[in-house]
């Protein structure tokens, strides 16, 4: 069945589609692509739309070599075009060109605005509700969305409402914008009050005084023997700000022993949303006296104003602790690592303790405040960064910018803390209303003031740039702006930390998710390696679920997959061990589980009863995924094809699905990857077919000579029918590939046992398997792919199941996807099953590379 469609006659085919021809006249524009996804511009660089050899995994479209575009929603795509058909060329993405940490694309202007579009427009068809709004049969982002921040008021700025009328008229159109989708009454409030400030000139200094006698930027040359350590005496001491969120507590603790000395002073901010991480780190701080954690939280986001903010209550609480007599100041996240040691560190730093390490942009200024938006007014609310319009740059002063990270003496925090002059206080207010006000501020304040001597041109970081991936305008969900983000290190790059040209300490990105390799060598590197035999080092493992957290953090998706989990450990007891257990309450903990680089699974902890003493006991349960990814038999002649995967949050920058495993239910939004040879230009047909072998989506996937991935998410109306998907890759219409992914039934509504309503509205597939609004059923004698009458009735059924009908059914499909590899307990009590603590894989298993101790007699911990 699976090649058969290569194999129909000529004269078949030929007279089929000429049938589906006639059933494709509506040609869907195809300028969406991946709609919810990286976002992108339209940049006017000639050199980056002739890049030809590289990735094309563009949110924007998939663009052939030939202009060729693909189909989606409105038509098939078939080896001849039909008459009036015309190509598409979606729009290109602009290119980066900036050295500073969080830069914006050249000609900002002309990029999609689609994410200031309001909210009220609905991107699809979801359980009970239908699309509101469609034009020219596009879905999610309409051209007059598009437009609408060109053309005055819309519709939405007429349902704004406030707590207060606002006091002047709101006629800026990005301020209309930013009201129409700001999401609670008080954030629109201070939007209105924010605008209405700035347009009666009571919010921005207009005139700022300069107290640097420089007349240009300092430029201060730090140099430094690697070779040496002398240190000047006294050795200065280092307060250590770590600004940290997520849950990769483990890769933090790595970090913390490659910085800890009792020398030193630790401040530790863990964002407010990640309350398992502060939790760890509480218990972390209780070990050493050197260290606290920051008794407030912020919810910090990329490129907000409370980012700045942190900093500087930071700032302000270490000033006033008298028993920490500090020198420097430095910033590091969990994503940093140390690439010389502590001691090369302080040998520096004591040698130059009167200056203040900065990072700048390194181009004309004028260029780098339109490129950065410091001409823009912003405001941060409901975790979002609005713009609101433009403002002028304060007359007087030199405006800086570049880095996010630096090294502060303590001189200069002082006077950025305490000072209540003009230079101080008006930049304050002006970058209380800035886009990525911390990587401008300091550096601001710095060339402009009295310390302006005091600057050195370099952060002493290294930072993992690879604008072709990072630069994606992946933060427009929670910033009107579009940034880069830095790539991971590999092992490869390790070369790099010993060839800067400039004193460095520390790099990023580090992600052991991503890999875990590159820490291990750096670690070896600064401090030898482990002794042989130590257990863990190629393993990693991180926390997903933690029983504090409650089940109302997990979708009820993930709460289905997990409860799954556990009794497929619980029935592997039986099958192995002999033992009979009945599960108790919602899992403990979830941890992800990866060896060597690959990811191996989930590991759930949970509580059971044990049925042969009645007591309560504590197993973990490892679940591995199956392969579901197979090449044709024979194999196809079309041979650049070397991966396909299905899942939901594809990363294009590091190019993995950060849902490890894909556990995806029915109102998920599953996107398509695959991975390429280079090899002569190619166009792939991607078919998706649901568990009842409706064809829910067909398209093509142009595929550039210098291609190694693409990624296209097809919209498809919600719900998913429950069960096992599979996408086929043909070339010519000949079969190459398929893999095979799984929607779930949900067994939880609102994280409460679901109820049969509420199982109808989300297992029984869309209104009359309809997912797009072009029918494929044409499709299916042509792929010879049949559909059974008792496959559609077996779904019906299944589509009213509640209780342990439901969870044997949900069972019996999560067993096609995964399988138990063992299971241990904390007690130890069932004969035959390990504990968990003795075996290699648990989360409970020896992970010294992780752990921490007490300081040693030099003050070290590592």
């Amino acid at each position: 069945m699976f090649n058969s469609a290569a194999r129909r006659s000529r004269w078949a085919l030929v007279a089929a589609l000429s049938v589906l021809l006639l059933q494709t006249l509506i040609v869907w524009n195809f300028s969406t692509l991946d709609p919810g996804g990286d976002g992108g511009g339209d940049g006017s660089d000639g050199s980056e739309r002739a890049r030809g050899a590289g990735e094309r995994t563009r949110s924007e479209g998939l663009q052939g070599a030939h202009g060729q575009r693909a189909l989606g929603r409105g038509g098939a795509r078939f080896p001849r075009q039909p008459v009036g058909f015309r190509s598409h060329r979606p729009k290109e993405r602009a290119r980066v060109d900036s050295n500073n940490e969080n830069s914006v694309p050249k000609d900002f202007e002309s990029l999609d605005h689609s994410n200031l579009e309001g909210r009220s427009q609905p991107r699809r068809q979801t359980p009970g509700k239908q699309a509101e709004q469609r034009l020219g049969g596009v879905r999610n982002r309409s051209r007059a969305a598009q437009l609408s921040l060109h053309q005055g008021p819309t519709t939405a700025s007429l349902e704004v409402r406030y707590e207060q009328p606002p006091k002047c008229e709101i006629s800026g159109k990005e301020a209309i914008s930013a009201l129409s989708r700001a999401r609670s009454r008080l954030c629109r409030q201070q939007i209105a009050e924010v605008y209405c400030r700035h347009k009666e000139r009571q919010l921005m200094p207009e005139q700022v005084t300069r107290y640097c006698p420089l007349e240009g930027k300092a430029n201060v040359n730090a140099q430094w023997d690697e070779d040496t350590e002398a240190v000047s005496t006294p050795p200065v001491r280092i307060v250590f700000v770590l600004a940290v969120h997520g849950r990769a507590s483990r890769q933090l603790r790595r970090l913390f022993k490659s910085i800890y000395h009792t020398d030193h002073y630790y401040y530790i901010h863990v964002d407010q949303r990640s309350d398992y991480l502060h939790r760890q780190v509480v218990e972390l701080a209780n070990q050493y006296p050197n260290v606290q954690v920051t008794p407030w939280r912020m919810a910090t986001i990329w490129g907000g104003a409370s980012l700045l903010s942190m900093y500087l209550q930071s700032m302000k609480d270490l000033l006033a602790m008298q028993d920490w007599t500090w020198d420097f100041f430095i910033n590091l996240s969990a994503a940093d690592y140390p690439i010389r040691t502590n001691d090369q560190l302080v040998a520096f730093l004591s040698k130059y303790r009167d200056m203040n390490f900065i990072k700048s942009h390194g181009r004309d200024n004028a260029r780098f405040i339109r490129k950065q938006g410091l001409d823009r007014l912003f405001y941060e609310c409901d975790t979002h960064m609005w713009r609101l319009g433009d403002r002028k740059i304060p007359e007087g002063i030199s405006v800086d910018g570049g880095s996010d990270w630096f090294l502060l003496n303590r001189v200069f925090v002082e006077y950025v803390v305490n000072s209540q002059d003009d230079l101080v206080s008006s930049m304050k207010r002006f970058y209380a209303y800035t886009l990525l006000p911390a990587e401008s501020f300091f550096h601001t304040v710095l060339e402009n003031s009295a310390h302006c001597e005091t600057m050195v041109d370099n952060n002493l970081r290294i930072t993992n740039w690879n604008r072709k991936l990072g630069c994606k305008c992946q933060y427009k969900h929670i910033v009107d702006w579009c940034g880069c983000s830095p790539n991971d290190f590999k092992p490869a790059d390790f070369h790099r930390f010993q060839q800067t040209t400039r004193p460095t300490f520390f790099a990023r990105k580090f992600e052991a998710v991503v890999n875990q390799e590159i820490i291990n060598q750096l670690d070896a590197f600064l401090f030898g390696p482990f002794p042989a035999g130590t257990p863990g080092l190629e393993a990693y493992w991180e926390n997903v679920f933690d029983e504090p957290d409650g089940a109302r953090s997990l979708s009820d998706a993930l709460l289905t997959h997990y409860h799954a989990f556990v009794r497929m450990g619980l029935a592997h007891a039986v099958r192995k061990n002999s033992c009979r257990y009945l599960p108790a309450g919602h899992p403990v903990a979830v941890h992800l589980y990866f060896l060597s680089e690959q990811f191996q699974g989930y590991l759930v902890r949970h509580h059971v009863t044990n049925l042969a003493t009645g007591k309560q006991e504590t197993l973990e349960t490892w679940v591995a995924p199956k392969k579901s990814f197979r090449f044709a038999e024979p194999p196809n002649s079309f041979t650049r094809l070397q991966f396909v995967e299905v899942g939901t949050d594809w990363d294009a920058k590091e190019r993995i699905f950060r849902n490890f495993g894909n556990l995806m239910g029915p109102t998920d939004e599953p996107v398509c990857m695959q991975q390429w040879s280079k090899g002569a230009n190619a166009t792939a047909t991607m078919v998706w077919i649901d568990p009842t072998n409706v064809i829910a989506a067909t398209y093509d996937v142009p595929v550039d000579a210098g291609a190694e991935f693409t990624h296209y998410r097809p919209p498809l109306n919600v719900p998913l029918r429950p069960g096992m998907w599979t996408v086929r890759v043909l070339h010519h219409w000949s079969a190459v590939a398929e893999t095979r992914f799984l929607i779930t039934p949900l067994a939880y509504s609102d994280h409460q046992p679901i109820r049969q309503a509420d199982a109808l509205r989300f297992h029984s597939g869309p209104p009359k398997n309809s997912y797009m609004e072009q029918s494929f059923h044409g499709l299916n004698p042509i792929l010879n792919i049949p559909v059974h009458l008792g496959q559609v009735e077996a779904a019906e059924r299944n589509a009213a199941l509640t209780g342990p009908l439901l969870d044997r059914w949900v069972d019996s499909l999560v067993a096609e996807a995964w399988s138990p590899v063992e299971v241990c307990s904390e007690s130890g009590a069932c004969p035959g099953m390990r504990a968990c603590e003795k075996t290699t894989w648990s989360s409970l298993s020896p992970d010294p590379k992780s752990q921490l101790g007490p300081p040693t007699a030099d003050g070290r911990i590592r």
